[in-house]
C-alpha cells in the first residue's frame, strides 16, 4: 500500500508536469520546421522554455520531498502509539477555495480581455490567501479540541503536511505579488505575464499535491 501510494503520487505529479510542458512546446524541435514561423516561435518562447525547464526541475524536487514524507507517514502508522486524527470539516471548504484559485489563474492566462486578466489575477491571490487562512482556522479547531502537535504522531504529520504545503503557497504568492504589481503599474508587462504563466503551473501542481494529501488524511 505504501509503495503504491508513493508511486501514484510521483506518477501523477510528473504526468501533469510533462503534459503542461508539452502544451508549452518545451519538447518541440524548431530546427525541423521550415520558414520564419519557426524562428519567430523560437524567439518568443525561448525565455518561457528556459523558465519552464527550471520550474519543472524544482517541481521534481518538491515531488520527491512530499513523497519522502508520505513514505514516513505510512511507516509511522504501523507503530502502536498511532491514533487516527479526526480532520476538521472546514478542510472541504478550504479545498474548494484552492480549486477556485487554480481555476482563476488558469482563466487569467487564457483570456484576451485585459479586464478579466487583471480581475482573475487578483482573484487568484485572494482565493489562495483564503485557503491559507482556512488552514489556520482548521489548526485552531484542532487545538480547541485538544489535538496538539505533540499529542500523537498523527497530529504531528497533519500539521507538518499542511504547514509545508502552505509554505510552498507563500513562495508562489511572492512571485504572484511581484507579477501583479508589474501588471497594474504597466512595468515590464511581458516579464510579468511570463511569471503568471509559471504561477499557473505552480498553482495547478500544488492543487494536485493538496488533493493527494487530503485524500491521504481522510483515508487514514
Amino acid at each position: 500500500m505504501e509503495a503504491i501510494s508513493i508511486l501514484a503520487f510521483i506518477f501523477t505529479a510528473v504526468a501533469v508536469s510533462y503534459w503542461w510542458l508539452w502544451r508549452q512546446r518545451i519538447f518541440a524541435k524548431p530546427w525541423t520546421e521550415e520558414g520564419t514561423e519557426a524562428d519567430d516561435r523560437a524567439s518568443r518562447g525561448g525565455g518561457l522554455a528556459t523558465a519552464n525547464t527550471a520550474l519543472f526541475a524544482f517541481l521534481a524536487v518538491v515531488t520527491s520531498l512530499f513523497a519522502l514524507f508520505i513514505s514516513a507517514y505510512f511507516t509511522r502508522m504501523e507503530l502502536d502509539d498511532w491514533t487516527p486524527l479526526t480532520e476538521p470539516g472546514s478542510l472541504w471548504f478550504n479545498t474548494g477555495v484552492l480549486v477556485l484559485a487554480s481555476f482563476a489563474i488558469h482563466w487569467c492566462t487564457r483570456t484576451i480581455s485585459e479586464t478579466i486578466y487583471k480581475t482573475t489575477l487578483l482573484a487568484t491571490g485572494v482565493f489562495t490567501l483564503g485557503f491559507i487562512w482556512g488552514q489556520y482556522v482548521a489548526w485552531q479547531q484542532l487545538w480547541a479540541a485538544g489535538y496538539y502537535l505533540n499529542t500523537n504522531p498523527a497530529n504531528s504529520f497533519f500539521f507538518l503536511f499542511t504547514a509545508l504545503h502552505a509554505l510552498h503557497l507563500f513562495g508562489g504568492l511572492w512571485v504572484w505579488m511581484r507579477a501583479t504589481l508589474r501588471v497594474f503599474t504597466d512595468t515590464d508587462v511581458e516579464k510579468a505575464k511570463l511569471s503568471v504563466e509559471l504561477c499557473r503551473t505552480y498553482w495547478h501542481f500544488l492543487l494536485v499535491v493538496w488533493l493527494v494529501l487530503f485524500a491521504l488524511l481522510l483515508s487514514t
